[in-house]
């Protein structure tokens, strides 16, 4: 396995209680996919891949709390706060059209309708406001609504959104 390869779904946040479960910060829109008892998600230690089985799993707060095959004291989960975890991309699940996994639209060309270059998508923030696209231009970072009236053309395959931004949106963080 290759660690750059794989899909970030969660980060480990810190140990909860002291029977070596830990909570998980979400970095996926499908945890009851990715976080049940039985999966398999995994972990860099240096450059070691490590393979985690989930023992138990429950909500908290739209947080999983998980319990880890071979992890059952406070010791053992402190040691795993920070990691992120990842699965391969093939375990991905399929998307209907229109739908994008954010790491597919990262490394993808901003250019307006016109072929002016925008820069390239650095990274996708979402809020409760929905997402944005963070795209590195010339001039520092400029943030664009992920929304199909002003990206109008999204070719993750061929690493290209073409925008259609209101008056003034490419001009905010000039």
């Amino acid at each position: 396995m290759v660690w750059d390869e794989m899909v970030a779904v969660g980060r480990i946040a810190r140990a909860h209680g002291n029977r070596g479960q830990v909570i998980v910060n979400l970095d996926t829109d499908f945890p009851d996919e990715r976080f049940h008892p039985g999966a398999e998600l995994f972990v860099r230690r240096g450059d070691r891949i490590e393979r985690l089985r989930l023992t138990n799993v429950r909500f908290h707060r739209e947080r999983p709390v998980v319990g880890i095959d071979g992890v059952d004291t406070i010791d053992g989960a402190e040691a795993l706060a920070g990691l992120e975890l990842r699965i391969p991309r093939d375990r991905l699940a399929s998307l209907p059209a229109g739908a994008f996994y954010h790491h597919d639209l990262i490394g993808c060309r901003v250019e307006t309708a016109g072929g002016t270059l925008v820069g390239v998508v650095r990274s996708v923030d979402t809020t409760a406001g929905g997402s944005h696209l963070v795209v590195q231009g010339t001039g520092g970072d400029v943030l664009i609504p992920l929304a199909a009236d002003i990206c109008t053309t999204v070719d993750a395959q061929g690493k290209r959104i073409v925008v259609d931004a209101p008056a003034g949106l490419l001009d905010l963080n000039a």
